[in-house]
């Protein structure tokens, strides 16, 4: 396999981004080098998202796209990895010629032998879901040519079982990370000069390793990174709000390097709604934590998830969804249509009885007031100086540089000389709906 290239495309969430990172590694040990360049790769893969409807949309989109390479090079590989592999599993090889490979997430370390067997012209299919993998020993081989930021993983899987959810069921039950692993890493991200880390797993706040009577949860795991470098800036996503503690709020308000934002998915306003989803709290316990936040983390940003039109919900469950938004003050949000997961437990036991001209309706009036929230959220910035890691140069122009505060708001002021990696103090001037424009001070 000396010299072979592997192109790889990363759809979904940034477990992906970190997964596809991992499966470089692996490939590297086995005489494959990564290339940006899809038509020179001799292998592609695609690392696969289920979230949503549209996710797998956009891959069986893609497939076809690039259907045309297998013609043009007899011998290419093409692959489906992760979580859409590991839910579709053989469907996929029956329907689409153009895949010879599918590797669910915890079967990246037998992606050579899948190769090899892909290569002799068999189907290879290992969706095997694991209690133990965490590839904790794999050093993975950072794809952002930045070299600013980077995601280290924590933790796989997830119990939770929201009934929504596909992902208790492709990425299988919740294991964590050995803690000694994941501080190694981001000291090596730190001696190849990266500024900022963030902690990846699908509930970060329930993060709990034990070994020989020693347990290591996550507010200790977050205090052990910060303790690091205190330029080395710490944020983790997501959290779940049944096991946002106060401890972890006190360790995030002690160490100035843990970045200002907590991104905690609400998904609906109304406890009706909240306890058919099997979120395992109210709207009322949901309320108490972020009033903890600003109570500790007095500038703490905050930013949530929301899905329109779950099933059953009614007028009044959509407007308490809007009336917690204006509560709340979200600096910025994800916003997403209810799309039902085949397999999940609304699948199998409720009705996805809500029209979709309503849901699109719904879901058009969430984004209406978040761009509210989120211009407002801007406006108060204004004036205000922060300190921002700056990250590239801006995309309109190369005499401005771009970074984000540590409440994770992109920021973009004239360069002077400074530097990607560099930390400076901005003062804000003003703001675009999506971005705050200042200069260094």
């Amino acid at each position: 396999m000396i010299d072979k290239k592997v192109y790889i495309e990363t759809y979904g969430c940034q477990m992906n981004v970190a997964d596809s990172e991992v499966v470089v590694s692996i490939l590297k040990d086995h005489g494959y080098k990564h290339t940006g360049n899809i038509g020179e790769a001799e292998l592609i893969l695609i690392n696969t998202c289920s979230i949503r409807d549209n996710a797998e949309q956009r891959i069986w989109g893609r497939l076809k796209a690039i259907s045309h390479l297998k013609k043009k090079k007899p011998g290419i590989i093409i692959g489906l990895i992760g979580c859409m592999a590991e839910r579709l599993k053989e469907s996929v090889m029956e329907k689409e010629d153009i895949v010879s490979l599918l590797a669910g997430p915890d079967a990246y370390r037998d992606l050579p032998s899948l190769i090899a067997e892909a290569e002799s012209g068999n189907k290879a299919v290992n969706v095997l879901l694991s209690r133990e993998e965490t590839y904790a020993d794999i050093s993975p081989v950072r794809m952002d040519s930045k070299g600013v930021t980077s995601f280290v993983s924590i933790m796989r899987g997830c119990n939770n079982m929201c009934a929504y959810c596909v992902v208790p069921y492709v990425r299988g039950a919740e294991r964590s990370r050995e803690p000694g692993s994941i501080i190694s890493e981001i000291k090596n991200l730190r001696d190849k000069g990266y500024r900022e880390v963030t902690l990846l797993g699908q509930n970060v706040n329930s993060y709990l390793y034990s070994e020989e009577g020693h347990s290591v949860s996550f507010p200790g795991l977050l205090e052990k990174a910060a303790l690091v470098d205190p330029l080395i800036r710490i944020r983790y996503s997501t959290s779940h709000p049944k096991d946002l503690s106060d401890e972890l709020l006190h360790v995030m308000a002690q160490y100035p390097n843990i970045c200002r934002h907590i991104h905690l998915p609400a998904q609906s306003g109304s406890s009706r709604v909240l306890k058919l989803m099997n979120r395992e709290y109210s709207r009322e316990w949901y309320m108490k934590r972020i009033s903890a936040i600003r109570s500790i983390i007095p500038d703490c940003a905050i930013s949530t998830d929301i899905i329109a039109g779950f099933c059953t919900e009614t007028e009044e469950d959509h407007n308490e969804t809007l009336s917690l938004m204006e509560w709340a003050g979200y600096d910025f949000a994800y916003m997403f249509k209810y799309s039902e997961r085949p397999g999940t437990k609304a699948a199998r036991k409720l009705k996805d009885d809500v029209p979709d001209d309503v849901k699109t309706r719904r879901l058009n009036e969430i984004i209406a007031l978040q761009n509210k929230l989120s211009a407002r959220s801007k406006k108060q910035d204004v004036g205000r100086v922060f300190e921002v890691l700056i990250e590239d140069r801006s995309k309109r122009s190369e005499s401005r540089l771009s970074g984000r505060t540590s409440q994770n708001k992109v920021a973009v002021f004239p360069a002077e000389g400074r530097k990607k990696g560099e930390y400076v103090n901005v003062k804000i001037e003003g703001c675009t709906p999506a971005t705050l424009l200042g200069k260094i001070i």
